[in-house]
């Protein structure tokens, strides 16, 4: 689940205010925004309250299902189209994907109001963790389902480093060394725990990356 958070409330206002917008519209998330409590709709509905005690006219909002999908963005665009011709420009509750889907959906300038922090998990109501820096080489299969990509600090793949204490991170002096865990969940499962990973091949991350499932079968020959 891709974790945002709000964006500062006065440089939402600054954006609206740059383009001199009056009148505005409000997108939310179905899916990531609203499980984290930031883009559903009550949070789409507590946006609107507070442009509107800004001075601003809303004009409409709506929470796509997906808003990072872009036939249905464009889809419930067209069901809101008079609400969205009436705003001078849209304020949109997603992750920068969501925002950046939206944008292209529209011709009228598009602002974001969260800040998309992370790719994680939900560990309880409220509390989230950072798990995935989507590396484009996973080797989740060698470290018992545990990324040191993400979850050192130094981004070590081999450790633990010297830094290392009594099986606590030097860094995050309050976690324990993602190294010690790794090694106890491969030690209890019966497993290698002297492998040695090879260095990240970065090129399996190049930016901006672009993937169709449609072109490669299982077996990998291209359609």
């Amino acid at each position: 689940m891709i974790i945002t958070k709000r964006r500062e409330w006065q440089r939402v206002l600054d954006d609206l205010g740059s383009v001199e917008a009056r009148r505005v519209f409000v997108v939310g998330c179905g899916e990531c925004a609203t499980a984290a409590h930031t883009g559903g709709e009550p949070e789409v509905a507590e946006a609107c309250e507070r442009l509107a005690a800004s001075g601003f006219e809303v004009t409409g909002s709506c929470v796509p299902e997906v808003t990072c999908h872009a036939g249905g963005v464009r889809l419930e665009t067209r069901k809101n189209a008079a609400a969205i011709q009436d705003a001078d420009a849209l304020v949109v509750l997603a992750c920068g994907a969501g925002t950046q889907t939206v944008a292209d959906a529209v011709a009228k300038p598009v602002f974001p109001g969260l800040e998309s922090a992370f790719l994680g998990t939900t560990v309880r109501h409220g509390v989230f963790e950072e798990r995935c820096q989507m590396c484009g080489e996973c080797v989740l299969d060698a470290t018992g389902g545990i990324c040191p990509v993400t979850a050192c600090p130094k981004g070590m793949l081999n450790g633990p480093c010297g830094g290392m204490w009594d099986g606590m991170c030097d860094v995050l002096d309050d976690r324990e060394c993602v190294h010690v865990r790794i090694r106890a969940r491969l030690a209890e499962q019966g497993r290698d725990v002297a492998r040695t990973l090879p260095p990240k091949d970065h090129s399996k991350k190049l930016k901006p990356a672009r993937l169709s499932v449609k072109e490669h079968r299982p077996d990998g020959s291209v359609r």
